[in-house]
């Protein structure tokens, strides 16, 4: 099994699905699913973006790209994404629109996961409940965590809400461990006023082999988490840089092969094929 992963994409929706298929071509290799770190920028209506949104949609139209293209249907990106055959499951980050994610989230009560896009290969997990991908020969499992914490109380609906945190506590309790954990923001152990507590909760009384995140701008990083265990590892932004370029680490691969996990970076050789200038027509 193999999953790409990402972080960051505000509404560059398509990007992901183009580097997993133009890795698939230039290495051989097959990805069975896309996990996303959050900021999906996940806006079906441009009347209610936020502020950071609307500053940097003025000079980046690819910052609507929910809205223009997974909202209705382009028979052309359609025709790539049934070809293509992967869907990509999200966190929620800080900059979606959480009254529309809110009322998907409503309406798949039932279900850990739900479609956000007209294709329906776009989905939200939910925070705190365990998940699984399975293919034929392997099975992952993995927790997400959504949206931002809050040193100072705010209820806003970027921020982790009381019913998140409730399933949380619950996944406390599990004996079971877990291959990944992914969340939009760090754990909240640092001294710099702002991380999610809850995260830090899970990382100390949850076994997670790694911990995926994104949120932050800083570059790429691995470390051993605090407790020892889990490997976490910062995604770099799937920004391009002002040479029109995407930075290391902003694409990664986990295998899962014979229960064994292994990372590897994508090569910037490879990345560096699609740019700011032409990725919509690559």
């Amino acid at each position: 099994m193999k999953i790409a992963l990402f972080s960051d994409i505000h509404g560059k929706i398509l990007l992901p699905f183009k580097l997993v298929d133009l890795y698939q071509k230039e290495t051989g290799n097959t990805i069975d699913f896309i996990l996303q770190c959050g900021d999906m920028g996940a806006y079906p209506i441009i009347e209610n973006l936020d502020k950071a949104t609307i500053k940097h949609a003025q000079y980046d139209r690819d910052e609507l790209g929910f809205h223009d293209d997974f909202t209705k249907t382009n028979q052309e990106i359609k025709a790539f994404l049934d070809q293509l055959n992967i869907n990509m499951i999200c966190v929620r980050g800080n900059h979606e629109d959480h009254d529309f994610l809110d009322n998907l989230e409503k309406e798949n009560s039932q279900n850990s996961l739900f479609p956000i896009d007209i294709y329906g290969r776009v989905l939200v997990c939910k925070s705190g409940l365990p998940q699984k991908l399975e293919t034929q020969n392997e099975v992952l499992t993995f927790v997400g965590i959504g949206r931002i914490g809050d040193r100072k109380g705010r209820t806003e609906k970027r921020f982790i809400q009381d019913y998140e945190r409730k399933e949380i506590k619950k996944l406390l309790k599990t004996k079971d461990p877990f291959d990944i954990l992914i969340t939009h923001d760090k754990d909240g152990s640092g001294h710099q006023g702002y991380g999610m507590t809850e995260i830090r909760e899970a990382l100390d009384n949850v076994i997670f082999h790694y911990h995926f995140y994104g949120h932050t701008g800083e570059p790429f990083k691995q470390e051993t988490d605090s407790n020892g265990i889990t490997q976490s590892i910062k995604i770099k932004e799937l920004e391009f840089n002002e040479t029109g370029i995407l930075e290391k680490g902003c694409m990664l691969i986990l295998t899962k092969e014979n229960g064994e996990l292994s990372i590897e970076i994508a090569d910037q050789k490879l990345t560096n094929k699609m740019t700011k200038f032409n990725w919509k027509i690559s």
